[in-house]
């Protein structure tokens, strides 16, 4: 931040994914201490059953909008389908029952429970490389070396073996597009057996695809 102040340059939180709750706190730059001058929004905003977005505008950038508009008349900042009545709707709707069932408690407890639970599976377990992740958002990372952060060879898949063996058990994990990363981002109203019902799968489906890759059983 030091850094960003001292050459006059604007910092961008993007918040599509880690605002409203997802870690446990109201925003992602909350939750890491940080001042963003503008953030944008959009998931979490209406959990997705209506599509809207924004962008959080700070002081600085705002000011200068002010002034601006003050000087050459009012910035052109509304288009086609900006401020739709039913998708705005729809996010007074979902941030209101964030907000009556403490959702966002939920996520930083519920989520703490999730970490933990992830990291007791699957620290030790030799197919994964690394267990990270805050609040309701998670990733295992799959690793031929753990010690020496080998990747495996990406003509095995073992990203995608992984999120379908899951699947198949009843749990729907992506698989990320940009290595051998299977990532979680459960309801921020799951409860603390509905994590232990979700490790427990991916645990199976993990062990089923080690079995194949390694070519040896992985003891529970």
């Amino acid at each position: 931040m030091q850094v960003l102040k001292k050459h006059d340059i604007l910092l961008i939180s993007d918040e599509v994914v880690c605002g409203f709750g997802r870690l446990g706190s109201k925003m992602g730059a909350q939750h890491y201490g940080i001042k963003p001058d503008l953030i944008t929004v959009a998931k979490g905003l209406t959990s997705a059953y209506a599509p809207l977005s924004g962008v959080i505008v700070g002081e600085k950038v705002w000011d200068v909008i002010d002034k601006g508009s003050q000087e050459y008349g009012p910035m052109g900042h509304g288009w086609t389908y900006s401020g739709h009545p039913i998708c705005a709707a729809a996010a007074l709707a979902n941030l209101d029952i964030l907000e009556r069932e403490n959702l966002t408690q939920n996520a930083a407890d519920v989520g703490a429970y999730l970490q933990q639970q992830l990291h007791a599976a699957f620290d030790a377990h030799p197919l994964v490389g690394e267990v990270r992740g805050a609040g309701m958002l998670a990733a295992l990372e799959f690793m031929a070396d753990k010690e020496g952060r080998k990747p495996f060879d990406a003509a095995l898949k073992v990203g995608p073996k992984v999120s379908a063996a899951a699947l198949e058990r009843g749990v729907i994990a992506r698989a990320m597009p940009h290595g051998d990363i299977l990532g979680f981002a459960p309801p921020l109203v799951t409860t603390r057996a509905e994590v232990n019902e979700i490790v427990g799968i991916v645990k199976q489906a993990v062990d089923a695809v080690a079995n194949q890759v390694v070519g040896s059983a992985v003891t529970s």
